[in-house]
């Protein structure tokens, strides 16, 4: 058994929790950014590998981690672009006859850096009353620790899209076998891998890079363009905006969290940063023509304004804090939702929007025939 390294966590508003190191880390010994926590119970490989947390430190609220190891099929991405994991139990053992290798193999892998042992519960509480805020971990003195929490930015005002993204065009192929349907362009603004997947169900797949511009994206006439999740702050995401805005009403477009708040920009809402943001698979939503009730998988720190918008009808609402949770255009084909409907992890409540999108892209085929 490796040796026990000491580590401390330190907030920027210098609260600072004990646990040990696992994982790899800078030369520096210290690892920064922005603390958040994720309460699902399960699927933590995938929530690790989602480029979504680039930038943040995820707080695993669930108590036993990496008990069934990691498998590389489950990956989300190419990579991992969070800047460390808290977890209160690294599991010394994993048992799962798919599994490949242990969870600190992953974190080995990918030059993660974690700490483990952490009263996670403590800062959970902490970070619900206080707020996600920067932070820093390591077996550095807690000085030294507290200055870098404080030294380290938020993720307001950063375009992180720019860091995760693809740097060319891929293809992926109709999943049914014969001659694909639909043809779908699907921006990379931290594109997971179970959403291409899922998109493949509905036809060819065209990924392309954050920075694509309209043009490009039409020159390809997709029968539909769909709009990814990712990382931080949609301002400043603003050559996406601006993508989104001459797409609109030429092409049907379906957005997903970071897509969602790009797609509400474009159509003249404004976004707000939430306290303790949304992630977990557990996030509770009522559709409002229905009144059903989803259980879903979220990630997001930022959420809609709506309010200023035009031709634009609130679709979903979060029942936890009653924020906007999607949106549909009333004259143009387009909507949007905050959370995963592909899940992965999380449950599979939502994956109907999925089917909601072919009907959409059907629809505006035929009537433009």
């Amino acid at each position: 058994m490796s040796e026990i390294r000491e580590a401390k966590l330190v907030l920027a508003d210098g609260t600072v929790f004990d646990g040990e190191a696992i994982g790899v880390y800078p030369e520096s010994g210290v690892a920064t950014g922005e603390v958040v926590f994720n309460t699902v119970m399960a699927g933590y490989q995938e929530v690790i590998t989602d480029p979504s947390y680039a930038g943040q430190i995820i707080t695993f609220t669930y108590p036993h981690i990496g008990n069934y190891g990691v498998v590389d099929l489950d990956n989300e991405s190419r990579g991992t672009f969070c800047s460390g994991i808290i977890v209160r139990d690294l599991a010394r053992r994993h048992s799962n006859w798919r599994s490949t290798n242990d969870l600190n193999s992953l974190l080995t892998k990918h030059s993660i850096p974690g700490i483990a042992g952490l009263d996670t519960r403590m800062l959970t509480r902490h970070i619900r009353e206080a707020g996600a805020m920067p932070g820093a971990f390591g077996t550095a003195d807690v000085a030294t620790l507290k200055a870098a929490a404080q030294a380290e930015p938020n993720t307001s005002g950063m375009d992180l899209v720019k860091t995760v993204t693809c740097a060319d065009p891929y293809s992926f192929g109709f999943s049914g076998g014969a001659a694909a349907p639909r043809s779908i362009v699907a921006y990379d603004f931290g594109i997971k891998t179970n959403i291409v997947r899922s998109l493949a169900h509905l036809g060819s797949v065209e990924v392309v890079p954050a920075s694509t511009s309209a043009s490009d994206v039409l020159a390809r006439k997709p029968d539909g363009v769909f709009l990814s999740n990712g990382p931080g702050d949609p301002e400043p995401v603003d050559y996406a905006v601006k993508a989104i805005q001459d797409l609109l009403g030429e092409v049907p477009i379906f957005g997903i969290c970071l897509g969602h708040q790009l797609l509400s920009l474009a159509l003249g809402g404004s976004t707000f940063k939430l306290p303790f943001g949304h992630h977990g698979g557990n996030h509770p939503v009522r559709q409002i023509s229905s009144g059903k009730i989803e259980i879903t998988s979220q990630n997001h720190n930022y959420c809609v304004d709506c309010s200023g918008m035009q031709g634009v009808e609130l679709t979903h609402v979060n029942l936890n804090d009653e924020t906007v949770e999607g949106i549909r255009s009333t004259e143009v084909p387009a909507f949007s939702v905050q959370y995963h409907p592909e899940a992965s992890p999380g449950p599979h409540d939502s994956n109907y929007l999925f089917g909601d999108f072919a009907e959409l892209m059907d629809e505006y085929k035929l009537g433009h025939k």
